[in-house]
């Protein structure tokens, strides 16, 4: 039973993931083509975010690991 919950919450983290990069980014180009002098300010910004969000299935990943070995 820990097999099946650990599996389905790091796929749940990686869908999530997958969306909250592509929210990041989109928002991102959206500004960047409202305002082009801002892009190396909302580049920055988006790359700490997106780094944010990477940390989420990793973190999932750790946990499944440690539940399994229980």
């Amino acid at each position: 039973m820990a097999t099946i919950g650990s599996g389905i919450a790091v796929a749940g983290a990686a869908i999530g993931t997958g969306i909250g990069n592509g929210r990041v980014i989109a928002a991102m180009i959206e500004g960047t083509s409202r305002q082009p002098e801002l892009e190396g300010k909302l580049r920055t910004n988006m790359f700490v975010g997106v780094a944010l969000i990477e940390a989420v299935p990793i973190l999932a990943f750790v946990i499944s690991l440690m539940l399994l070995s229980k």
